[in-house]
């Protein structure tokens, strides 16, 4: 089993995994009951002698690999590991040996080698020798890590390694205080339309890999003759050093030696004075001096963090290459042959995913164990599936059907196909969404918890040159039941499904267990259908799925690419319903039923539902079905309108609590009333269940059905319905309230897949935009929909363009449709003699025939094309315009971010250059400059359990204001990220975040810098560097950076993000607005007024004048104005903004208190300098005008404000509270006799003086779109805010004012009106003009009050004030995405009652 996994797991994935648990222990810090981590001695021969960290629970074999990361030996390989003169045993554990200890002594023990180990051994010499340089990534088409680069340090390699805090020296701080200076480039000041490439990809400043031998190659006597392979002889080697010396070598057991053979004689006699080296590199060593010192040097390089070298497990596309890819091309000694030898055994894919499934899972050890083997497999099975597709698809793949119309090919494992193009599901386009919808049902089944023994293939999709292919592991053989074999063989294996026949079996009763348990995890409705011969059919799955018994004992479950329900909003419900019927109940049928069934046919629509929005209507292919997410939305709405409907019927009988009583019929009545009203399959509880079979024209359904099906029909109604009527409006409103709105395709898909929204809704999506009254507002949102609309248009254009195309005109193929694309008046020119001349310069011949079909297309063509499928497939017209400046010049759509866009999607790369995309005529984009067309591939994601699941718990934790449990279960997550996948994933990227922000609002801001430089580099490298998480990304750790007073490069950080925000979508953007505020606080050059006012400008247009956005840059212009000095200025924009305060928070708010002060000082400052100025004016004299700079400590809150990453709340509901308790205590002390001072409650609700907040807790991360509500706290607990007062203890201020929250207390309420008081306190500490106040709630509160919730308020930005400027709270700095979808936590708001919607 564990060859198998390792073997699927690759060999560069094997080495990485061991690695990862030492780096990955280090990182996160948590100590586990077994983790009985000690050092050991590692000597050796030809090894200096050194130490290793190891864990107790560490197997002997892992202690090996971790050997193998090591400088000290790499690349060394095939050793074994003793103790006192013993072997070990490479499957024991290291805490099981006897006598082991720290400071013990191991001894790398030389092992014979084999015929296969000696090849694995040059294929690790390979990799070194291939050891990537910067330009490598761009050339394999990976996405860069710039973070480096950025920085030019290596200040974070340590604090990257084992996430612990980083220690500056005083002369580092020094040089980066004197590098501030320098204004930013004008393309990234507000305003420029220019947009450079080549500063997306800088150069590297680390050097490029050396070279170590100039050929490696198999020599030309191999294979060794039958005397010489008799006595040991296993390859010969030709190698030519960088002096130019040739030499032969001879691999044997013992290791290499040099022979006596030239290229004219085979002589297999060694060398006389050449040693036996049973290292490659030490006998190389030994006849190169060149390689020694070059070998050398690399050995003592210092140790990279795993994070930036390790191969991350999926391809990340990078649409920009280097900018001279024949220079990069390096010489991979391909001709060594290592590669192709390890690649001759197809795995069995399907055998290694089941063996690793089936791995116990009984403690967190082999669970780890189990989720790396699961993730090592399908990432392997990702990488062979890239390469499948593109021998296929470049012709050296023979098809094994010999069907021209759906060839099936067999390569390296796996099967792949095109799939049958049915007229029933629509064509191609059917097609590709069969292959999509099959990807989407096998991950469903695949995330089944708590169902052992239902297997699914390992299926990947993969579109390649306009080609789209299905690869799967190959199923095993089938076995089935004696009976079966003898009456129908061809079935054999068979046991469910429409075609399986009639048979019962132990084994099939076994199958119907698992398929029902899964029916109901995925909501799906037992349901019957009529078989092809005529017999009735029970189905818990779609009607195309078939069960499968194989020949490894295994069920399989098949053709899932119709588990989720229908969409009833694209179904033809006129030949649906003429099928659900037989013949002989439509002999039975009177003109009075016709019509009532066109009644029950139309219920479910809302009233005038078609003529408002032209749905129901067909769709360009049969398969559209409903997401899973909407499923889930829709289940939870109905699930509230059962519970109103309840309670609305118990109040009608007599009150809820008198009809609640156990026993009471009318209780019972109730229920079964609001399940029937609501659509539930059973009339005694609450459950939604649905029919994937329903609205199939396809599918017969006996009239035992009848009744069933029409209420799926009505339900399914009112499902799509849902999607209009509810999650688009929902989507909108959450686009206005955000500054962190979808910047492109890959955020706005995602956003709308949170709210269950398909992406053919955005035609709908674009009217609603269109209707609403705020569609100004929503400008960016329209942008980035009609991108997205043209951009999924003009793909599938090109899929079809590039059929007709030959592989030699692929560049000038791709490129003359770019052209098409980009230029309004481009025409094609014919291929003429300028054409070939060139050709023939560069050596390629006559060129392109005149003749090529594509050399034809023209802009005007291919824009009719685009519109054409715009509106069949998104229902929009007249939105697209003629041509390509109609998008720039109504929607602001930028040609480069849709050029971006295109490449990404097709896989197209381009040369890194700047391109002059604003030529009417001239095609700005030639062959040369597309490098290259790489596979992308849609694959299964694999779980990580145990992980996800202490991420879930932290976000719950951070909800419930813990942030010291929330900061050790982050701390946790990460460890078991770092154990399974080398943090290299998404949700690592998210846990990491996240670790910062909590780590940050604890006061550990330089740990929180450390953990943020990893996710940067991180989130690089697996979601893209111009991602719009890495943006988020690059902010927060420049708010980190500034707060451990690194300023130069926290201003280079958002000097980073703001170039990437122009390059994806352009500057008319609210988070643009973000980035310039922080850049107009930390630059002090002239520009930082155009950033500011840039803001400010924004925030008007977007969110309007009475927001808290738009008052906070308001504030943030003032206080640039102050620090020129400018005051009347000054009180004009702080009028504004406190203005908004006041009308959004209320006078009595801090923040509006706030306002009021420091429009008093800059009042009476201007005063002052007016009177001075007349002075001075009177004495003829000049008189300089006194400014008011900012604190850093005023500047680092104002920053964490803007960011996000505290919040500023509204107490309007808090207040309600208050007052509603006040009112409650005074009525219990009134009954009780007690007298009461009279002031006591009046004082308290209004929120004056320094020690007191009425603040909301909001130390929330959002749950909202797509979030787990498991991990969300229930609506009593987000919705019941924490009292303070300043009587009780405090929690001190840290230096940088960052909070350190003080230890709970614990105390019971008593019921005398003075504990009332909560157990919380507050301290105010000034530092340098800037207060900081924190309080933190006991957790001896009753009466519905969060236990532990935290209220951070942060300093002011006004200078010589002790109050604060603004009451926040933990809020959101990161996006963030759990397994079960995304948790935003950057930018997204908490309300004034610290709820978040679900």
């Amino acid at each position: 089993m564990k060859d198998k996994v390792r073997r699927g797991g690759g060999r560069n994935q094997h080495k990485t995994d061991v690695m990862s648990q030492t780096t990955g222990t280090d990182a996160a810090g948590v100590k586990r009951d077994d983790d009985t981590s000690f050092s050991v001695k590692i000597q050796g021969t030809g090894v200096e002698p050194f130490e290793l960290q190891v864990h107790g629970f560490w197997l002997v074999q892992d202690a090996v690999m971790a050997l193998l990361s090591k400088n000290e030996v790499c690349p060394r390989s095939h050793f074994s590991l003793s103790f006192a003169g013993a072997t070990l045993d490479p499957f024991a554990e290291l805490q099981s040996l006897k006598g082991l200890k720290g400071g013990s002594i191991l001894r790398l023990v030389e092992e014979p080698y084999t015929s296969h180990t000696v090849r694995l051994h040059l294929a690790r010499v390979l990799e070194l020798l291939r050891a990537s340089g910067p330009q490598d990534a761009l050339r394999e088409g990976r996405s860069p890590s710039i973070l480096e680069t950025l920085t030019h340090t290596q200040a974070h390699d340590s604090s990257l390694l084992n996430g612990k805090s980083l220690k500056r020296s005083s002369s580092n701080t020094k040089t980066d205080s004197t590098n501030q200076d320098g204004p930013p480039p004008e393309y990234l000041l507000p305003g420029s339309s220019e947009r450079p490439l080549m500063a997306l990809l800088p150069h590297s400043s680390q050097p490029e890999a050396p070279s170590y031998v100039r050929d490696l190659s198999l020599s030309c006597w191999n294979p060794p003759p039958g005397h010489r392979k008799l006595q040991g002889d296993f390859l010969y080697i030709t190698v030519v050093t960088m002096e130019g010396r040739r030499c032969d070598v001879t691999s044997c057991p013992k290791g290499f030696f040099l022979n006596r053979s030239t290229e004219d004689m085979f002589d297999p006699r060694p060398v006389q004075s050449s040693p036996v080296c049973h290292c490659f590199t030490d006998l190389l060593c030994h006849v190169s001096p060149a390689f020694k010192q070059t070998f050398t040097t690399l050995k003592n390089r210092p140790q990279q963090p795993p994070a930036e070298i390790f191969p991350t497990p999926y391809h990340t596309l990078s649409w920009l290459g280097p900018p001279c890819a024949s220079r990069t091309h390096k010489n991979t000694f391909s001709r060594l042959g290592v590669d192709e030898q390890i690649a001759t055994q197809a795995p069995d894919w399907n055998e290694e995913l089941q063996a690793a499934r089936d791995l116990p899972v009984g403690s967190l050890e082999e669970r780890l164990q189990r989720d790396k083997a699961l993730l090592q497999i399908n990432s392997a099975f990702v990488r062979a599936v890239m390469r499948g597709a593109e021998n296929v698809v470049d012709g050296l793949v023979e098809s094994v059907n010999g069907n021209p119309e759906d060839p099936a090919f067999l390569w390296g494992g796996l099967f792949m196909s095109q799939g049958a193009a049915s007229a029933v599901f629509g064509g191609e386009r059917g097609r590709r969404a069969a292959q999509r919808l099959e990807l989407k049902g096998v991950q469903a089944y695949s995330d089944l918890e708590g169902i052992q023994g239902l297997h699914t293939l390992p299926t990947a999709i993969v579109d390649y040159r306009g080609v789209r292919l299905s690869a799967q592991g190959l199923a095993p053989g089938l076995e089935g039941s004696e009976q079966d074999q003898e009456t129908n063989p061809a079935s054999r294996g068979l046991l469910y499904g429409v075609n399986a026949g009639l048979q019962e079996s132990a084994q099939r009763r076994e199958l119907l267990a698992l398929l029902a348990h899964a029916a109901k995890s995925l909501s799906l409705q037992r349901h019957v259908v009529v078989a092809p011969k005529g017999h009735k059919v029970p189905l818990f799955t779609s009607v195309d799925a078939q069960g499968l018994l194989g020949a490894d004992g295994r069920f399989y479950i098949l053709d899932v690419f119709r588990t989720f329900p229908a969409d009833a909003n694209f179904c033809p419900e006129v030949e649906t319903e003429s099928e659900t019927m037989t013949g002989e109940e439509e002999s039975n049928k009177s003109c009075n039923e016709d019509q009532d069934n066109e009644g029950v046919m139309s219920k479910g629509w809302p009233e005038d539902y078609h003529a408002n929005t032209g749905l129901p209507k067909s769709f360009s292919h049969g398969l559209c079905r409903l997401r899973p997410e909407l499923v889930q939305a829709f289940t939870q709405h109905k699930h509230c309108q059962f519970t109103q409907r309840v309670r609305e019927t118990l109040e009608e009988n007599g009150g809820f609590e008198e009809c609640a009583t156990a026993g009471d019929s009318r209780a019972t009545d109730a229920v079964r009333a609001a399940c029937k009203e609501v659509g539930s399959v059973s009339d005694i509880i609450f459950e939604m269940r649905f029919n994937p079979s329903v609205f199939s024209p396809e599918v017969s359904i006996p009239p035992s059905e009848h009744a069933s099906v029409k209420l799926q029909e009505r339900l399914l109604r009112e499902a799509a319905a849902f999607i209009i009527t509810h999650q688009i409006p929902a989507f909108i409103q959450y686009c206005l309230q955000s500054n962190e709105a979808p910047m492109d395709s890959a955020s706005l898909k995602q956003a709308l897949h949170q709210k269950g929204i398909n992406l053919r809704y955005m035609g709908h999506v674009v009217k609603a935009i269109t209707h609403s009254e705020h569609r100004e507002r929503l400008r960016h949102i329209m942008r980035s929909v009609i991108g997205e609309i043209f951009i999924r248009s003009t793909r599938r254009v090109f899929n079809s363009f590039l059929q007709g195309v030959d592989v030699p005109s692929l560049s000038a193929a791709v490129s003359h449709f770019l052209g098409c694309l980009l230029v309004p008046h481009f025409t094609p020119t014919a291929v003429g003699e300028d054409t070939k001349k060139k050709s023939r310069r560069r050596g390629r011949g006559a060129g392109a025939s005149e003749s090529t079909p594509w050399s034809t297309l023209t802009g005007a063509d291919l824009w009719s094309l685009v519109c054409q499928d715009a509106v069949e497939t998104y229902n929009i017209s007249d939105c697209l315009g003629s041509g390509p400046n109609h998008l720039v010049e109504h929607y602001g759509l930028q040609k480069l971010s849709l050029l971006r866009e295109f490449c990404l999607k097709t896989g197209v790369q381009l040369r890194l250059r700047d391109y002059c995309l604003d030529n009417q005529n001239k095609a700005p984009i030639g062959p040369d400059d597309i490098l290259n067309i790489f596979p992308a591939v849609k694959h299964v994601r694999m779980p990580t359990t145990d992980a996800s699941k202490a991420y879930l718990a932290a976000q719950t934790f951070i909800q419930k204001g813990l942030l010291d449990q929330a900061y050790e279960r982050l701390k946790e997550a990460t460890y078991l990220y770092g154990r399974v996948c080398d943090d290299l994933h998404p949700e690592a990227c998210y846990c990491h975040s996240l670790l910062a922000i909590t780590a940050f609002l604890q006061g550990k801001t330089a740990e929180a810098r450390s953990v943020q430089l990893k996710t940067v580099v991180i989130s690089e490298r697996v979601l893209g560097f111009d991602h719009p998480n890495t943006i988020q990304q690059y902010t927060l750790l420049a708010v980190y950076m500034y707060a451990g007073g690194e300023i130069a490069l926290a201003k280079k950080c958002l000097l980073r993000a703001r170039l990437l925000m122009l390059t994806i979508h352009g500057e008319d953007h609210p988070y643009t607005a973000t980035l310039d505020s922080c850049l107009g606080l930390l630059l002090l050059e002239d520009q930082t007024g155009q950033f500011v006012k840039n803001a400010l400008r924004l925030n008007i247009s977007f969110f309007g004048l009475t927001n808290l956005h738009t008052a906070l840059s308001q504030h943030l212009l003032a206080v640039w104005m102050c620090n020129k000095g400018d005051y009347r200025s000054a009180m004009t924009h702080e009028k504004e903004a406190l203005f908004a305060f006041t009308s959004l928070l209320g006078e009595d708010h801090e923040q509006t208190r706030s306002s009021k002060e420091f429009l008093c000082i800059i009042t009476k400052q201007a005063v002052t300098v007016e009177r001075t100025l007349r002075q001075a004016g009177a004495d003829g004299t000049e008189q300089t005008v006194e400014c008011l700079p900012p604190s850093s400590e005023a500047i680092l809150e104002q920053i964490v404000l803007v960011t996000g990453i505290r919040k500023i709340t509204k107490s309007d509901r808090f207040q309600e509270y208050k007052k509603k308790h006040k009112e409650l205590k005074a009525a219990v002390a009134k009954e009780l006799g007690l007298q009461m001072p009279k002031d006591l409650f009046t004082s308290e609700l209004v929120n004056g003086g320094e020690k007191s907040s009425d603040q909301a807790s909001g130390c929330s991360v959002d749950a909202e779109d797509g979030g787990s509500p498991a991990a969300s706290p229930s609506e009593n607990e987000k919705e019941q805010p924490v009292e303070a007062s300043g009587d009780d203890r405090a929690a001190e201020s840290s230096a940088n004012g960052h909070v350190e929250p003080a230890e709970q207390s614990q105390k019971e309420e008593k019921t005398d009106v003075d504990s009332d008081r909560a157990e919380s306190g507050v301290q105010v500490k000034t530092l340098n003009g800037a207060t900081c106040n924190e309080m933190k709630s006991g957790s001896g509160e009753k009466n519905g009050e969060i236990n532990g919730a935290v209220d951070i308020i942060a300093s002011p930005s006004a200078p010589k004030t002790k109050k604060t400027w603004a009451d926040v709270v933990v809020s959101k700095g990161a996006a963030v995405n759990g397994a079960g979808g995304k948790a935003d936590v950057a930018g997204g708001s908490v309300a004034a009652n610290g709820t978040a919607e679900e």
